[in-house]
């Protein structure tokens, strides 16, 4: 396939030390991507938030410098959206010829052979649906006024969704899956999880982030929560405390300051289960608890068994 390389040359390592800084872990993943587009399939990637899914298409295109032209998938995606259109204006001075055309995120990697990355695609109205399905069985798309326009050399699409999500959301049909190679991706591991906190959060003590990393963890199988946070919550907690820790003028690892920090950063992201009769916030509370200790007494700020340095 053109732009994509799926076969290492010499010296050159797979994984992440191939994708740069961008991709932790995800080796597996790389490998099914990259030989499902360089044999020439359109691809969906199925996960929830937060597992890599952008991020990892983005780093592909970004090695080898493949266009890669980006679509957010929501109920407002209309054909004409997608497609592009004729600019009235210049209809009216010039008529509808190919240079009045404005080119649509679907036509752009048509021409250019690039990378079409629709992102919850399963947000997506049937009637654009029905575009893509023809895109991608025909490898061409007919557009009234324009005429047919063939796929450049290169030209994939690479589909993502959250199959945890029902709301706003609609079954993605036989028809699509047909024309697809399907890859999975679950959330990582602990360590590649605290190493993506590492990377982009500010530098804190390692034992300290491995908690954080390990409370998040906690939220995805508590019987109480129905939606757990991703990754991109321990990122937040850790922002958040270090801000919150700078501006009462006190230490990181204040009890306090990790707690408070983690109701901001979670409370938002986790969904407690119908009838359980329990807040997001007690979740937390007792999740956080049980990773760093109850609240310590007036004077030991710090609270259970204190993470040192790592």
């Amino acid at each position: 396939m053109s732009g994509l390389r799926a076969v290492r040359g010499p010296g050159e390592q797979p994984g992440p030390r191939a994708f740069g800084h961008a991709v932790v872990g995800r080796e597996r993943e790389i490998e099914l991507l990259l030989a499902g587009l360089d044999a020439g399939a359109h691809v969906v990637l199925e996960g929830p938030p937060g597992t890599g899914k952008t991020t990892l298409l983005r780093a592909i295109a970004d090695r080898d410098g493949t266009e890669f032209v980006f679509v957010e998938g929501n109920a407002e995606l209309t054909p004409a959206r997608l497609i592009g259109h004729f600019d009235p204006s210049q209809v009216l001075a010039k008529g509808y010829t190919a240079e009045t055309f404005v080119d649509g995120p679907l036509v752009e990697a048509l021409r250019s052979g690039g990378l079409l990355y629709v992102e919850e695609v399963n947000r997506v109205p049937e009637e654009t649906l029905n575009v893509l399905i023809t895109v991608m069985s025909e490898g061409e798309l007919h557009v009234p006024r324009l005429g047919v326009l063939v796929a450049a050399a290169g030209f994939r699409l690479v589909a993502a969704m959250n199959p945890f999500d029902a709301i706003g959301t609609a079954r993605i049909s036989a028809a699509v899956y047909d024309r697809v190679c399907r890859i999975v991706m679950g959330y990582q591991t602990h360590g590649e999880e605290s190493e993506i906190v590492a990377r982009r959060s500010p530098e804190v003590p390692g034992a300290w982030r491995d908690r954080v990393v390990d409370l998040v963890r906690r939220t995805r199988e508590h019987d109480d929560l129905r939606v757990g946070s991703s990754v991109r919550g321990a990122i937040d907690v850790v922002r958040v405390a270090v801000s919150l820790a700078r501006i009462r003028d006190s230490e990181l690892l204040d009890w306090q300051v990790g707690f408070d920090a983690a109701m901001v950063g979670l409370s938002g992201r986790v969904a407690v289960r119908e009838g359980c009769g329990r807040t997001a916030e007690a979740v937390i509370e007792e999740l956080y608890t049980a990773v760093f200790g109850a609240k310590p007494a007036e004077g030991d700020r710090r609270g259970g068994d204190s993470p040192g340095e790592a």
